[in-house]
């Protein structure tokens, strides 16, 4: 299927969750990161992302057609698995316009901000509907400035 020139000028975000392999390690997390953001930034997508050993969870924004194509690498992507959408929406303008690929881990300064929006202590971004995973998303950013 074949984009159109309108396709670039719809503005969309989509939200995921998805499932660490085991056998991702911190390396292949940075590496992960370091290509989004280059990736992502010759793309126009932007987006936030927050990882702990055992889950992704992550918003993504750009065209609606570049969103598509990230999706489908996404999927096939084998250092995680599970991946599950939680909300897509179009959108009048980006809210990390600044961030080719903002990141945020789970720390003890902002473990309230995780807590606010899970519904058990530990990071289940699968239990989060798309309202809270869109708080979570922006508190997690704000804290970064």
């Amino acid at each position: 299927m074949t984009s159109t020139h309108a396709d670039a000028h719809i503005l969309v975000s989509m939200t995921y969750a998805s499932r660490a392999n085991p056998n991702v390690s911190a390396t292949d997390f940075n590496e992960i990161l370091q290509q989004a953001q280059i990736n992502n930034a010759a793309n126009s997508i932007t987006g936030m992302l927050t990882f702990n050993k055992d889950y992704f969870l992550q918003t993504i924004e750009g065209p609606r057609a570049q969103i598509n194509r990230l999706l489908y690498s996404l999927i096939s992507d084998e250092r995680h698995h599970d991946l599950q959408i939680i909300d897509t929406r179009e959108l009048k303008h980006r809210e990390w316009a600044k961030w080719s690929m903002n990141y945020a881990s789970p720390t003890e300064e902002n473990a309230a901000i995780y807590l606010k929006y899970s519904t058990t202590i530990g990071f289940n971004p699968y239990l989060l509907n798309a309202e809270s995973a869109h708080g979570l998303m922006n508190e997690l950013s704000a804290q970064k400035g």
